[in-house]
């Protein structure tokens, strides 16, 4: 049976899923505003898109071609995942573009953005943000400019 420890970040994944949305909807007598929820659930995702970042590039180097490509879907599906993570996480950072109104799909590396950029330069900072993420080959910008209703 061929050695898979990348197997055991997809359960990760899900349950950091679970546990962000969970926090979302935590309430108490002192709810934090919208906004404190938001930036701990941003350092949330971000220091788990890195721990997950981290965990796949050593489980890549085990199962590798002489490319230095993996070999192994589950890695290459997880790597996805992270580097998808890690995107929308500095998305949501950024306070000129919307981590909601754009969709994020990773596939080998390469990015596909979709959904819509307050502005022209909003769009092209969200392909510099996605291109600035270890382990994308491409970023295909798909954001249409829409301004925002007042």
């Amino acid at each position: 049976m061929m050695n898979t420890p990348a197997l055991k970040f997809t359960p990760l994944l899900a349950t950091l899923v679970a546990a962000l949305a969970l926090t979302a909807c935590n309430r108490r007598d002192e709810s934090p505003t919208a906004g404190q929820v938001l930036d701990r659930t941003v350092n949330k995702v971000e220091e788990k898109a890195k721990e997950v970042g981290a965990e796949v590039k050593a489980a890549t180097t085990k199962s590798t071609d002489a490319e230095g490509k993996s070999t192994n879907p589950v890695v290459n599906s997880v790597r996805d995942a992270a580097i998808t993570a890690e995107i929308k996480t500095l998305l949501a950072k950024d306070p000129g573009l919307s981590a909601l109104r754009i969709d994020v799909d990773t596939a080998g590396g390469r990015v596909a953005l979709r959904g819509t950029a307050p502005s022209a330069e909003s769009r092209d900072r969200a392909t510099l943000l996605a291109k600035g993420v270890g382990g994308v080959s491409a970023v295909e910008n798909q954001l249409v400019v829409k301004a925002p209703s007042s």
